[in-house]
């Protein structure tokens, strides 16, 4: 977002209007299934994040040098082509999220503009000061303080290393984009580590998401399983935020909780996906890691896939 905008206000871009009806598979008590249900993406008036997205990390606990590298490559990613041109890359899947832009009411007809996602300050707490086991009410707000000092037109993005726990998270989530309860409430990441949490859950596809279970086990693009597991979270996390930053911008209403973009496709990461199976995806003949996409500095990576206001479907690489 631009320089003079504030992530704590209202004063942002005006989000994109979709008008869209619910199937009545979304009815009360109804269990969304990704696979055989489709997604109604709604626009509840409030904004989406455009321009420059601003974010401060926190690594909290000691996250490792594969994590921080292979997430900031990740970012820089969706902007920055990989040199070869290599295709599928990380920025068309990053368009997609853009995209939602067009249907913005005064938008110009053409490409969206770009949104521009960097990192502007990073802050790593190896001291555990504020214990292993953080809470949305009292850790989380603390440790926002402390990585932002104020700045309100910054994006914190908490980043927790393997022996930490963060509330909220393994329960269907792996990271979450959630809002401060401040007078002046502002959105924030948090992403989870699944070496030791909920691995079945939130490591899987690279491994497997519970014993005996018959769907393929995929390996991770950068040889480090928490890594590219924390992309795929991180991923989906930070498209619900720019869509849906004071949660009432676009998200798909289901029964039990608002989804975004990325969660509405929850499982899907190529052609054929089905419940256990991620899909085709691409095979490095070298490392036989896995991935779906190309980035900065020819690293590869496994993304979700995304719902694309264009074809009103789930979509990806």
């Amino acid at each position: 977002m631009g320089s003079s905008s504030s992530l704590s206000t209202r004063h942002l871009a005006l989000a994109l209007s979709v008008s869209l009806l619910f199937t009545s598979s979304s009815g009360h008590g109804h269990s969304w299934d990704p696979y055989t249900d489709k997604a109604k993406m709604i626009h509840h008036d409030g904004p989406m994040l455009t321009g420059n997205v601003k974010l401060a990390l926190m690594w909290y606990g000691d996250c490792g040098k594969d994590i921080k590298n292979t997430m900031r490559n990740f970012i820089k990613s969706l902007e920055l082509p990989g040199k070869d041109h290599l295709q599928p890359q990380v920025t068309r899947w990053w368009e997609v999220v853009e995209s939602y832009q067009a249907m913005m009411p005064g938008a110009k007809p053409g490409k969206s503009p770009k949104i521009k996602v960097e990192v502007v300050k990073q802050l790593t707490n190896k001291s555990y000061k504020h214990g292993k086991v953080l809470t949305l009410q009292a850790h989380i707000p603390i440790l926002i303080e402390e990585l932002t000092k104020g700045d309100t037109n910054v994006l914190p993005v908490i980043v927790a290393a393997r022996d930490v726990s963060i509330q909220g998270l393994c329960n269907g989530k792996c990271a979450d984009h959630l809002l401060t309860e401040d007078p002046k409430p502002r959105p924030y990441i948090i992403v989870g580590n699944p070496e030791t949490e909920c691995p079945e859950e939130c490591g899987w596809p690279f491994v497997p998401a519970k014993p005996g279970s018959k769907g393929p086990v995929l390996k991770p693009p950068s040889g480090n399983m928490a890594a590219d597991a924390m992309v795929i979270a991180f991923a989906s996390a930070l498209a619900d935020a720019v869509t849906n930053p004071m949660e009432n911008g676009i998200y798909h209403e289901n029964s039990a909780t608002p989804m975004g973009p990325a969660a509405v496709c929850k499982g899907i990461f190529g052609p054929g996906a089905a419940p256990g199976n991620p899909g085709k995806v691409q095979t490095d003949p070298k490392t036989g890691g896995n991935f779906n996409a190309h980035g900065n500095k020819s690293k590869r990576f496994l993304l979700p896939a995304i719902w694309n206001p264009a074809t009103k479907a789930c979509w990806t690489l």
